[in-house]
């Protein structure tokens, strides 16, 4: 086999192992976002599943859970990044935290990031609880 056809299997291999992690983690809603880049940026979204998932989120010196929670963290730190967290909400939800875990986290980050900033990715988790039927949360 030739040096490009070991590249093309190679690429492949990378985005089914990456397709196989984000479809435990973020399930359909995952494939959906990279679907959407298809007629604009294919390999913006061959890059979020064979390098961001299937190099990055499958190293196994993080569980799941812990990487969702990082995720949120600095998705509500960055601001305006209310359809990622939208993605990730369900996430976290998908790798065993709880909804209180995930309020309590961003509660968390409003000492860091500042209320708007929590406001913002809490009423994100509030329309996933919802949309889950896993309202109203109540504290533990």
């Amino acid at each position: 086999m030739s040096s490009t056809a070991n590249d093309a299997q190679a690429r492949q291999e990378r985005f089914e192992h990456g397709m196989e992690v984000l479809e435990r983690v973020d399930g359909e809603v995952g494939r959906r976002v990279v679907e959407s880049l298809g007629d604009v940026s294919p390999e913006l979204g061959h890059q979020i599943v064979a390098w961001g998932f299937g190099e990055i989120y499958s190293r196994p010196q993080l569980a799941p859970r812990d990487r969702q929670l990082v995720t949120l963290g600095m998705l509500t730190a960055l601001g305006g990044c209310e359809p990622q967290l939208e993605v990730h909400v369900n996430a976290a939800l998908n790798v065993g935290l709880t909804p209180e875990q995930i309020v309590e986290a961003l509660l968390h980050a409003s000492g860091y990031c500042g209320f708007p900033r929590a406001l913002n990715a809490t009423f994100v988790a509030k329309k996933v609880f919802a949309e889950r039927g896993l309202l109203p949360v109540t504290p533990d």
